[in-house]
């Protein structure tokens, strides 16, 4: 069995097939397993290049519960609280806290019946999110008639899925710095609050409810936790191996073409890029998909990010901080409607060197700054220097601390990068956007229409964007691939000039 990619879908599909006896190897095209999910180290700085917020921590304990784990035997995970900054366009930045009664008094305090409409909200999202996560969210999505059991159908009506997460929340919230809070879930979907389903007012339930939790150490000691299962259940893991094709014969994968090596298998999981893998991977008449459906797909967001090295302490700053000082209609509408590198940027920064000192030398901090952007721009060294300049200005403004002069490690990483890294399709950073006509079946399918044993997993397809939703794609396909199974597989290598 051969799964391409050793990120977060990765690591979860290798890992449940080798449990059940199958022969696995991951194919990683980088030289670090993660995918995404990867570490940059210098002048004593430690940055997690990939994903940033640790949420919904059921779905990581139910992974490592499946092989007899619990996350503590790992990583120590820390709560964070606040759950982190928000620098509004008004005054200085407000702090969301974690404890749940103190949430209701913060949203009180900023509209007068904010906080019993608060608990309403919440309620109705934690139905959400138990109903997907319960059902939903683990289906293939490969039909409807999946959909068409009674309990799943009575769920279905509690979704609000014909309704937009901005109707919603702006019904119930008027406070500029509230519906902001609420609604910038819908940038770690890819959409925005105008096309994002009001069933994923769920993510707002992870978020306020479930909390923002760090791993110490940092995001990586995810992808440690999960490399270290994967090889205690056999899985080999090969770095630096891009695959250049997949072999078909008779609409079957037999293997797949890494350099001058060519792995046979009996299956094949893709969790490399959905697009890539078919249109560049695949004989042409095995795709699914031309490249007319996916440039009509709506992507989520690509982004400029910049990983900073501080040598001095940044006071006016958490873990999290959102700089939503500027309109965010007016950045949606130029990532998605009208594409552009934006007017005036809404960005997040991230300094994990606040709660965790080991990421950082001492006295100093460690920032990632990050900037969405819509995909398929044009991406120039000129330009990230421009938008770096905007971004620091504004950071050194509203925290009232001039530090530029004090950046010892400065990288940054976009579009052009996203590509030639990942191989993502218009540089995109987190997959296909969750709109409603992207979401569950009407998602690019998992499994192949014309290659019977080859099924894909991770951000472009079931069930989304994100850490989580990563993971479960990956046991999705792993489960549904050992249905068409009746046994368990053996690989073999052969060296072979192609």
């Amino acid at each position: 069995m051969i799964v391409i990619g050793s990120g977060f879908a990765g690591l979860s599909a290798a890992s449940t097939l080798a449990q059940q006896g199958y022969r696995v190897t991951i194919l990683e095209k980088n030289e670090q397993p993660g995918g995404r999910a990867r570490l940059y180290h210098e002048k004593g700085f430690t940055f997690d290049m990939g994903p940033s917020w640790y949420w919904m921590p059921d779905v990581f304990e139910d992974y490592y519960r499946q092989f007899g784990r619990t996350a503590s035997d790992f990583y120590d995970l820390k709560r964070l609280d606040p759950s982190y900054r928000v620098f509004a366009t008004e005054g200085a930045g407000a702090d969301v806290p974690a404890a749940y009664d103190s949430l209701i008094v913060f949203f009180e305090s900023r509209e007068k019946g904010a906080g019993d409409k608060l608990r309403a909200f919440l309620d109705e999202a934690k139905v959400k999110y138990d109903i997907a996560m319960s059902d939903h969210v683990h289906r293939l999505s490969d039909s409807i008639t999946e959909f068409f059991d009674l309990s799943t159908l009575m769920g279905t009506t509690r979704l609000q899925m014909f309704h937009s997460l901005k109707k919603v929340i702006r019904s119930k919230f008027k406070d500029p710095l509230l519906v902001s809070i609420l609604e910038f879930p819908s940038l770690f979907l890819g959409a925005t609050p105008e096309t994002t389903p009001a069933l994923y007012s769920m993510m707002n339930y992870a978020d306020l409810v479930l909390g923002t939790w760090y791993p110490m150490g940092g995001m990586y000691e995810i992808i440690r936790a999960m490399v270290r299962i994967a090889e205690e259940q056999g899985v080999e893991i090969i770095t630096g191996s891009e695959v250049t094709g997949i072999d078909v014969t008779d609409g079957k994968a037999t293997g797949v073409i890494c350099g001058a090596v060519r792995y046979k298998a009996d299956a094949v999981i893709a969790t490399s890029d959905y697009h890539y893998t078919e249109q560049a991977l695949l004989p042409a008449q095995y795709r699914r998909y031309d490249e007319q459906y996916w440039d009509d797909r709506t992507m989520s967001p690509s982004a400029l990010i910049y990983y900073l090295g501080v040598d001095r302490r940044l006071p006016g700053l958490l873990h999290h901080n959102l700089f939503f000082d500027e309109d965010f209609a007016v950045h949606a509408r130029e990532i998605y409607s009208d594409p552009r590198w934006p007017s005036a940027p809404l960005f997040y920064v991230c300094a994990p060197s606040v709660t965790d000192a080991g990421v950082a030398p001492e006295g100093s901090e460690n920032l990632f700054l990050l900037m969405p952007l819509a995909p398929g721009l044009e991406d120039t060294e000129e330009m990230r220097a421009k938008y770096f300049e905007i971004m620091i200005s504004r950071l050194e403004q509203r925290i009232g601390q001039p530090f530029r002069d004090r950046i010892v490690v400065q990288r940054s990483y976009c579009i052009r990068d996203f590509e030639s890294d990942y191989h993502a399709y218009k540089g995109n950073a987190y997959g296909l956007a969750n709109t409603l006509m992207q979401t569950a079946i009407l998602k690019p399918k998992m499994r192949s229409a014309k290659v019977k044993n080859l099924l894909y997993a991770g951000q472009l397809t079931v069930p989304g964007p994100g850490v989580p939703p990563a993971i479960i794609s990956g046991q999705i396909a792993a489960r549904d691939l050992m249905k068409q199974l009746s046994k368990p597989n053996t690989l073999t290598k052969t060296t072979s000039h192609v």
